[in-house]
């Protein structure tokens, strides 16, 4: 019996001729890796003295200098005599409140329209099908441009359209009921938020033995909105609501949702639920038909078997696929300049034109997208990682 080649001698022909060439010639790849470094040298080099004699100076000093142009939308306080960097940040915040606000929506748009298209309803499941077809196949800037034209194509505020009491649509935006004295957006956010942490503190506390017993559904609930209660009213805020009303040429009271902002966020919501609702179609079906049979045998209606049986197990699949979703819309948010909301790549393409440093801004806004979907991603890791332990119990 012959013995066993060696592992060297498994390669021969072109392959090894190319490995021994390439491994056996060291200074051949210094001298490549010489060759890129002195290119990208050149490369620098060139471009610092371009900036030079345009009289540009590189570096992000420009972010303290006045920035001289208006933003249409912000969050913050903002004036054209403030500096680039709020500029920036005011950008960065309008594609931040983009994203959250177009995921939540989408979120419970494709999961509603993803267990409708497995409607046994022929006609619903159909229009569905034909709804995310649609989507699907033409382009997102295009649906972008659809919706900017349909809502600049609204009728002025005295034939305002008037879906629901207190919400008007027009061609100046959405008029919607707000709060009297604006501190108390702020208030509200903040109690809804103390109680989303207490209930999860509560939640997590129950599930240790010694306090199990001490602990009840009941008052980790009245803890829960207690305390947020109490803290809102010890504010000394007034919760008064305004409604909008027609005064003159336009609506006084309430507040406003520009048409760029609603015409990009109804865009990609409508494109990420198709998305969406496939991703959740597939989930779905990817749990065994036994499931189904097992919870139709205890006597549960369908609408209980989706919704404690067949979702828990289908949101193993749909949690990966929906992260990928998360982000592409928050990328897509970059398509705002299109139809002229103020958002991150909007202002920093401003700022670039005004300063010169292309190349800074660009470092600026690829660095703010990249922190952005990481967080998300880190965010939907972490609770995939939790129901896959939950599922492992």
């Amino acid at each position: 019996m012959s013995s066993p080649a060696p592992s060297g001698a498994l390669r021969s022909g072109p392959v090894a001729a190319v490995t021994l060439w390439w491994g056996g010639r060291s200074g051949l790849q210094a001298a490549i890796l010489a060759l890129v470094l002195l290119g990208g040298f050149l490369l620098g080099s060139n471009t610092l003295a371009n900036m030079e004699r345009f009289g540009i100076t590189p570096g992000f000093a420009f972010l303290g200098r006045p920035a001289g142009f208006e933003i249409g939308e912000a969050l913050l306080d903002y004036r054209p005599q403030d500096s680039y960097a709020l500029a920036l940040l005011v950008g960065l915040l309008n594609t931040v409140k983009v994203a959250v606000t177009g995921c939540l929506i989408a979120t419970v748009l494709g999961v509603l329209l993803g267990v409708a298209r497995l409607s046994g309803n022929a006609l619903l499941s159909g229009l569905v099908q034909g709804y995310v077809e649609l989507v699907r196949s033409t382009p997102l800037l295009l649906q972008l441009f659809f919706w900017s034209a349909t809502f600049q194509a609204l009728p002025a505020p005295r034939q305002a359209l008037n879906p629901l009491p207190g919400i008007f649509l027009c061609n100046r935006g959405i008029q919607l009921p707000a709060f009297a004295d604006g501190r108390a957006g702020g208030w509200l956010l903040a109690a809804i938020a103390l109680a989303l942490a207490l209930a999860l503190a509560g939640t997590v506390l129950r599930r240790r033995f010694w306090l199990r017993d001490a602990l009840s559904g009941v008052s980790v609930a009245a803890v829960a909105c207690g305390l947020p209660a109490a803290l809102l009213l010890a504010s000394g805020v007034p919760l008064q609501v305004e409604v909008p009303e027609l005064a003159g040429f336009n609506f006084s009271g309430g507040t406003t949702v520009s048409p760029e902002f609603s015409a990009l966020l109804v865009g990609l919501v409508v494109n990420a639920a198709a998305m969406i609702a496939e991703i959740v179609r597939s989930g779905i079906q990817a749990v065994p038909a036994g499931q189904w049979e097992a919870a139709r045998a205890l006597g549960l209606p369908r609408r209980r078997i989706m919704r404690l049986v067949v979702l828990p197990q289908a949101m193993r699949v749909i949690v990966p696929l929906l992260t990928s979703s998360y982000l592409n819309l928050t990328k897509n948010s970059s398509l705002a300049v299109a139809i002229g909301f103020p958002d991150l790549v909007s202002v920093i393409n401003t700022s670039a034109n005004q300063t010169g440093q292309v190349l800074e801004t660009m470092a600026i806004m690829m660095g703010a997208y990249l922190t952005v979907n990481l967080a998300v991603s880190a965010a939907m890791n972490l609770y995939n990682r939790r129901l896959a332990a939950r599922g492992a119990r």
